[in-house]
């Protein structure tokens, strides 16, 4: 990277959340030209007008379209249509609304929740349309994919450049830590230090057998604009590790990095989510020489730091 992100005026929607807050440091890092980030408070992405309005306005180069409404398990079960509709038409507004303006190229960020409840692993993007996803985040997951179906369709009938990338579980510093809405790490990491604090027991949800490829979010930040530079494919593509850890083995990390002796009780009443992911990492590397860099452990480290001094 360096020549081609001294000349791009980039759109980063959800820059100031988890994920976009590392994407934006990276663009500066590497000298992005402009970098744009719309604030949800101050525009809401929903409305046609506003979206035509930041592209009149920011005249970008690139756009990486981030902003989602989005929580853990919990979540989706609570407001699964809040969660289908808003993704949806913020990615339909802005995708359509850069095809008018004539944006040179869009980057969409979807989720491995768009992935069918029973992949084999580790999951190929060819698998992506070969059943339902897990039902207790299928209303999220679908509303993202259908924004990949845009994307190829307006690439065949308008010759419009827009990927779609297809990131892994992500976790690090800045996450969410509230236990009603955040994903997994982040909770048992909170609920772990409040445990150990309290001198209590941790209650976690499952059994934890179900896996996941846990992916760092620096990591995550210079995947996708690795992708934004040189990708300019119809096929999705997966960002990840490659590596599948169990949910106990997460929590045995986390416990360590802690240091909690306490007693753990899993919660079989509460849903696993879906059952085994993890990526085939391979189009990534292939396409744009992508490999991720943190180890879990270190990553893990980072994030409890961060949390214990935020």
């Amino acid at each position: 990277m360096g020549e081609f992100w001294k000349k791009q005026r980039v759109i980063v929607t959800g820059g100031a959340g988890f994920l976009g807050s590392f994407v934006v440091e990276a663009l500066r890092k590497h000298d992005c030209l402009e970098v744009v980030v719309p604030r949800s408070k101050e525009l809401d992405l929903r409305r046609r007008e506003n979206v035509r309005a930041l592209y009149e306005k920011a005249r970008p180069t690139l756009v990486i379209h981030l902003a989602a409404t989005c929580g853990g398990i919990g979540a989706n079960q609570v407001e699964p249509g809040r969660f289908f509709y808003d993704n949806a038409i913020m990615g339909i507004e802005m995708i359509e609304q850069a095809r008018l303006y004539g944006l040179p190229k869009f980057v969409q960020v979807g989720t491995v929740c768009a992935y069918p409840k029973f992949t084999p692993v580790p999951f190929k993007e060819e698998d992506l349309w070969n059943g339902y996803p897990e039902e207790t985040n299928a209303p999220y997951g679908l509303a993202k994919k259908m924004l990949l179906v845009q994307l190829q369709a307006y690439r065949t009938q308008y010759g419009f450049n827009g990927i779609y990338l297809l990131p892994a579980n992500m976790y690090g510093p800045r996450d969410n830590f509230d236990l009603q809405t955040s994903h997994v790490i982040p909770a048992l990491i909170r609920k772990f230090i409040e445990a150990k604090e309290n001198r209590s027991a941790v209650t976690l949800w499952g059994s934890g057998t179900a896996s996941r490829d846990f992916f760092y979010v620096e990591d995550a930040a210079e995947g996708i604009l690795s992708a934004a530079e040189k990708y300019n494919a119809p096929g999705p593509v997966n960002l990840g590790t490659g590596l599948e850890l169990s949910i106990r083995e997460v929590v045995a990390i986390i416990q360590r990095c802690i240091g909690f002796s306490g007693d753990i009780i899993w919660d079989a009443t509460r849903p696993d989510g879906q059952p085994r992911r993890c990526l085939d990492i391979s189009r990534a590397k292939r396409e744009f020489g992508f490999t991720a860099q943190t180890p879990i452990e270190e990553g893990i480290q980072k994030t409890i730091n961060w949390y214990l001094n935020a």
